[in-house]
């Protein structure tokens, strides 16, 4: 396919900059995948969208407070670090901006850090460097000095909410440096809701890497390599899902993460998932078809981004491409900290479902206006 078949127009003013307050006053836009019908709502219609015996499936990784600045040694030009992975005790892997310079043995001395800085040891592929912190307590030192590594369109500096506000409630394990952004409509008391409706909730984890937000460069959409990131599936996550296909339930993931994670360890012939870690780099577009996931709930992408190309799949092309031209028109709030869709299968007895909800204005974030 083409990378222009997954272009629409969106005007700057709909990408959010600021979260919405509460978590779960986001609108949420129902998109049926086989008819292409729908029906303009709320978040919170999610518990009468989802039934007994579904099973949701989220990510729980956490992100890192991975960016840090500094300045390189002895010339004092600024310097920028987005931190990606630890490779040792004291050694990650990040990106450096500028980097065209930079060469091994080049020191960086971080802003208000007693620990000193890093050097830089080695450089990779992908733009990566590889560098050697002066301690191997890079953990607590991201907690005092790390800034939240908030998306380049959110054109702001992250302000002290952001810390939890670009987390979802249930994320326990550090490693990304991008939110798992449609868990944040979440809250405690959504979830304990829909568990009481007989709901599974089941986790696993893939850590958001920055090849979340890489550009697809070449026009054949197939000619795109995917960033590599860490994954987990947890033995009691795919009895989970497992024993929900079984039993004629729906399997909803939250997030294109998510989904990558479960379609990385599906078994097409079975239809069922095997639990496992590993890295994955599985890029998923039209025509593939998900394997294991009935539905999904998801923020709005960018235009000819991968993830745009992953929520195709859960549909068509036309239909996905036609629910967003509608949720511009209707004046959804775009990306990380905006609204949501949620594809979901047709009913039996036809497309209309559930009555939803209507409008549901945010109010502002914590930070500023939205």
């Amino acid at each position: 396919m083409k990378l222009s078949d997954f272009d629409y127009d969106l005007p700057p003013e709909r990408i959010a900059q600021f979260p919405c307050e509460p978590r779960d006053a986001s609108r949420m836009l129902l998109l049926r995948r086989g008819s292409g019908h729908c029906q303009c709502g709320r978040f919170t219609d999610i518990s009468s969208l989802l039934r007994a015996g579904d099973c949701l499936v989220l990510n729980d990784t956490r992100v890192l407070a991975a960016r840090l600045l500094g300045r390189r040694q002895p010339s004092g030009g600024r310097i920028e670090a987005l931190l990606v992975e630890a490779v040792g005790p004291a050694r990650w892997h990040c990106f450096l901006r500028p980097g065209r310079r930079l060469r091994p043995g080049d020191r960086i001395v971080l802003d208000d850090v007693p620990e000193g800085g890093f050097t830089v040891s080695g450089r990779g592929g992908d733009g990566l460097f590889e560098v050697l912190f002066d301690t191997t307590d890079v953990s607590g030192l991201l907690e005092r000095s790390g800034r939240i590594p908030l998306p380049p369109y959110i054109r702001r500096e992250p302000c002290a909410a952001d810390r939890e506000r670009y987390q979802t409630v249930y994320a326990v394990r550090p490693g990304a440096v991008a939110a798992p952004t449609a868990g944040l409509h979440f809250t405690p008391s959504v979830l304990e809701r829909l568990q009481a409706l007989g709901v599974r909730v089941a986790h696993v984890t893939l850590h958001v890497g920055p090849g979340t937000f890489r550009p697809v460069q070449s026009e054949r959409i197939e000619e795109h390599v995917m960033h590599e990131e860490a994954y987990e599936l947890p033995e009691e996550t795919a009895r989970a899902v497992n024993g929900t296909r079984e039993q004629g339930g729906r399997v909803i993931a939250v997030g294109t993460t998510t989904v990558r994670t479960l379609e990385t360890c599906a078994d097409p012939a079975t239809q069922r998932v095997r639990p496992g870690c590993g890295r994955t780099r599985l890029f998923l577009r039209p025509p593939w078809e998900p394997v294991v996931c009935d539905g999904l709930l998801t923020n709005f992408h960018l235009p000819r981004s991968t993830l745009l190309m992953l929520v195709c799949g859960f549909s068509t092309v036309p239909h996905v491409m036609a629910a967003y031209r509608l949720a511009v028109r209707e004046g959804f709030r775009f990306y990380s900290y905006g609204d949501c869709m949620l594809l979901l299968p047709d009913e039996e007895a036809g497309c209309t479902g559930p009555r939803l909800a209507r409008g549901a204005t945010a109010n502002p974030g914590p930070c500023g206006p939205a």
